[in-house]
């Protein structure tokens, strides 16, 4: 198979060809202007009438001579033309070789730079950059674009790694709270058919096994909506959080009376455009969440309303105090706080920690955002702010 020139070759070629036709059209306009030339002054010479100053006198022979001497000098002149053109044309146009070659291997050297560095990159080494040199000329600007891609490139990889191991823990997770009470559940048959059962004891494992099961059906209730919220709205209406917040506040007023906390709503219309499950899904969550981890004598403030443009809805609990590290985590999935561990140790219910993460999964995926701020007196301020819509 012929072999192929380089970059570096075909623009030395070009380089050299633009030089070489330079030249043969230069040498060929100077040998037609020299010939014009030299024949109208032979001529004019020639053709002088008798008497004239510096006319040649004599016979007519002489005149003949004359004239084929002329011809003679005329052709010698332009042959000696040509072969020092020929000659000059050949050196120059090695020279043209040599230095469109030195400057080919110049002009080509930073993409030279480019493919080096693009084949020293792995998905293990994206640091490394193409250097960038002055003048800020075309190729300069190929550098700067192979920079940036590399810089998205490496962004990308390390988002994917990030949603990689996010997934890995949430699936870990999920088994390991799904798997606790079929353990729960088995243990407990077994426990009990160890031998003959009393009425009591069956009663009791009856009892152990339908509380696994409603916490197996709480934990995957929460997932299906952690995946539902997170797939997005598929209808759009406008719905008023202060009124979505009222309800739950009316729904869980004795239970909050139970519990010794006080509700104190502050809400003003709140307009945002949503799916209203998944935005009632968001509000019952910070609800009974605020509700959950408190104490006796403690407050639960409701407050809804709208601020430049975004309806903005805050639920702030009394409670056990939360370093801002641990609330940071309390949004992913599975995450308990020191409240829900302390609850747990007395045997109350904490829920399987989905909660706040189904909450934010809806805020994402109504475009809107959602931050906690830990409580000096203790307990915990949700903020969820979201795109403001007309009623």
């Amino acid at each position: 198979m012929r072999a192929r020139l380089t970059a570096r070759g075909r623009l030395t070629l070009l380089l050299t060809a633009l030089v070489l036709a330079a030249g043969v059209v230069l040498t060929t306009l100077t040998y037609l202007l020299t010939r014009r030339n030299l024949s109208a002054r032979l001529s004019f010479l020639d053709h002088r009438p008798s008497g004239t100053p510096g006319t040649p006198q004599g016979p007519p022979v002489f005149r003949l001579e004359l004239h084929r001497l002329s011809d003679e000098v005329r052709d010698a002149t332009l042959s000696e033309l040509l072969t020092q053109a020929a000659l000059g044309l050949v050196v120059v146009t090695g020279l043209a070789a040599v230095l469109g070659w030195l400057v080919a291997g110049r002009v080509l050297r930073p993409i030279r730079a480019i493919s080096a560095t693009a084949q020293r990159l792995s998905a293990e080494n994206l640091a490394e950059r193409v250097p960038v040199t002055a003048p800020a000329d075309e190729l300069a600007d190929l550098a700067e674009t192979v920079n940036g891609m590399l810089d998205r490139i490496q962004r990308g990889i390390a988002e994917r790694d990030r949603v990689l191991a996010s997934q890995r823990l949430f699936t870990a997770n999920a088994a390991h709270e799904l798997r606790t009470p079929l353990t729960t559940m088995r243990t407990a048959v077994e426990v009990t058919l160890d031998g003959e059962p009393s009425r009591a004891e069956l009663l009791t494992m009856a009892e152990d096994v339908r509380t696994a099961i409603a916490h197996s059906q709480r934990t995957l209730d929460g997932l299906l909506a952690l995946a539902r919220s997170q797939a997005g709205p598929r209808e759009h209406s406008a719905v008023d959080l202060a009124a979505v917040a009222a309800e739950r506040l009316a729904a869980v007023a004795d239970e909050a009376a139970a519990r010794g906390v006080a509700l104190r709503p502050d809400l003003r219309a709140a307009w945002v455009s949503g799916e209203p499950v998944l935005l009632e899904r968001l509000v019952d969550n910070l609800v009974d969440n605020a509700l959950r981890y408190n104490h006796p004598g403690g407050h639960v403030t409701v407050t809804a309303g709208t601020a430049r443009g975004r309806a903005v809805l805050r639920v702030a609990n009394t409670g056990r105090p939360v370093a801002p590290d641990e609330a940071a985590g309390l949004l992913e999935p599975f995450v308990r706080g020191e409240a829900a561990r302390a609850a747990a140790a007395t045997g109350s219910d904490t829920g399987a920690g989905l909660g706040l993460s189904i909450a934010r999964a809806v805020a994402t995926a109504h475009h809107g955002h959602i931050t906690l701020t830990p409580r000096p007196a203790g307990g915990l301020e949700v903020t969820v702010d979201l795109p403001a819509a007309g009623p």
